[in-house]
């Protein structure tokens, strides 16, 4: 699939079909790799000149904004569809390929009647591609919500020791609570081990002996269990401290670990429902916004060829897709296919400036632009 097309007019001097046929046959011969379509648009409704100028202005501008969700969709599309680990879809318009889309190009005549004013179907398509970008942002902002909440706790749970959440580490048989005794698990730096190990014991006067136990360890540091006598804890915190040893509060509750459990279990099952609903809503209204966006570049065509070649409307829209190799000698060839007068007047213009109507900024005899794909 080509990612980037050209869609051009060319002045209709004597009828489409002969200047179709000499464009067929130029590039058969001098741009063979260059695919070549007809791009069909209807008989629209020309209103006056001053409203032909004025829509213009905002033709561009427009453009941009639509062709820019277009591009947000898809890359929203590639997100989900990498972090679902499925493989890539071809977007489609009504079943049909985003790229046949184009080539093969029908004006929705139900959708939008070409006997509406220009302006109205132009401000329907920017009305109806801003709705699904708000859409967008809505159910973008709810799954990432969700996906930040999971991500925050995921951070919990395997980050360093020293801040990670400790209750999926510890079992109840590794906790001792009693009247009496209670059991501090300590966070000790991975080459201060030997060190605890001796000292531990004597950091206050009512330790149990021999009641440190490793329970994890981490690129960083590990994490030991001591019982002691419940009066002594707080003694024992300050001590450990003073030798650099980090006492976590942890206090095990057979019930909040079952509640973070499901917590957990639930977010993760909003998230995949939400990812898969969003992919889905993608998958359709990116569907939605580039037929809008094709239709747009229907109308930007026809009032750029009428405010170029004038009235009656006689001109032929085709859509070329050359390679990078090709350009020039496509250039060659349609501007070869535009009468000399009207040629020379273009080359003139453009020392002066008059880019206006061409791909990024070129002047020809011919009305141009891209199609970005991607």
């Amino acid at each position: 699939m080509a990612t980037k097309y050209w869609v051009v007019s060319l002045p209709v001097q004597n009828s489409a079909s002969s200047l179709w046929s000499r464009l067929q046959e130029s590039i058969s011969k001098q741009a063979f790799d260059t695919p070549l379509y007809r791009f069909n648009i209807p008989n629209l409704r020309v209103g006056t000149l001053d409203s032909l100028l004025a829509l213009s202005d905002d033709l561009l501008k427009s453009n941009a904004f639509i062709e820019g969700v277009s591009h947000k969709m898809r890359r929203q599309i590639e997100e989900l569809e990498r972090i679902a680990g499925v493989v890539s879809s071809s977007l489609t318009v009504d079943g049909v390929p985003v790229d046949s889309y184009l080539t093969r190009f029908a004006w929705d005549e139900a959708k939008y009647p070409t006997m509406s004013p220009l302006k109205e179907i132009v401000d329907g398509i920017h009305v109806q591609v801003a709705k699904i970008e708000d859409d967008l942002k809505v159910r973008v902002a709810e799954h990432n919500n969700v996906r930040s909440q999971l991500n925050v706790i995921n951070r919990k749970q395997t980050g360093s020791l020293a801040v990670r959440d400790l209750s999926n580490l510890v079992k109840p048989t590794d906790i001792v609570s009693s009247e009496h005794l209670t059991t501090l698990l300590a966070v000790v730096s991975k080459y201060s081990q030997k060190e605890w190990l001796s000292s531990y014991e004597t950091l206050t006067s009512y330790v149990v002996p021999r009641s440190s136990k490793k329970l994890y360890e981490d690129n960083e540091y590990a994490l030991y269990t001591v019982t002691l006598f419940n009066r002594d804890a707080d003694n024992f915190r300050l001590k450990a401290r003073d030798k650099g040893f980090q006492v976590r509060d942890f206090e095990y509750n057979s019930e909040t670990q079952e509640g973070r459990r499901q917590e957990i279990e639930k977010l993760m099952q909003d998230q995949d429902a939400l990812r898969t609903s969003l992919l889905q809503w993608c998958y359709a209204s990116y569907g939605e916004v580039f037929s809008s966006w094709m239709h747009f570049c229907a109308i930007r065509e026809f009032v750029e060829s009428i405010l170029r070649y004038g009235l009656p409307p006689s001109f032929l829209s085709v859509v070329l897709a050359p390679s990078v190799k090709s350009e020039k000698k496509v250039r060659s060839i349609l501007e070869g296919l535009c009468d000399s007068t009207h040629s020379s007047f273009w080359k003139a213009e453009e020392e002066g400036g008059m880019g206006g109507f061409g791909v990024e900024g070129d002047a020809h005899p011919y009305v141009s632009f891209a199609i970005n794909l991607v």
